[in-house]
């Protein structure tokens, strides 16, 4: 079915920017929603930010909202994170996954594929 690979993220300083990317394979992204989420040490998983079939909506997690904007490129079957500002609190890992829709809340039966995470370390 369908694989995701994560990309993008590294080490960057408070303030600073970074795109992570979600390219797909094995299908075409345009049939799902994709959300981004995030793990850091010692927190729960949580939502970042969706993008809807199609890409016809997007949502973001009140902590991330004016600072991260979701994005599609259908021609490279792939979904961007841009990252701006950054701040320590960013600090995780991220993944991307196909979701039933972008809701609220998500739970296991919700996912589809999960791509393999890749690590955001905002630190000074």
């Amino acid at each position: 079915q369908l694989q995701l690979v994560e990309s993008g993220g590294g080490l960057v300083q408070p303030g600073g920017s970074l795109r992570l990317s979600c390219a797909a394979s094995g299908g075409s992204l345009i049939y799902y929603a994709v959300g981004w989420f995030r793990q850091a040490p010692g927190k729960e998983r949580e939502g970042v930010s969706c993008s809807g079939i199609g890409g016809r909506s997007t949502n973001y997690a009140d902590s991330v909202k004016g600072r991260f904007t979701i994005s599609r490129d259908s021609a490279k079957n792939t979904v961007y994170l841009q990252m701006n500002s950054l701040k320590p609190e960013d600090t995780a890992i991220y993944y991307c996954a196909t979701v039933a829709a972008c809701y609220n809340h998500y739970d296991e039966a919700d996912f589809g594929s999960w791509g393999q995470g890749t690590q955001v370390t905002v630190s000074s």
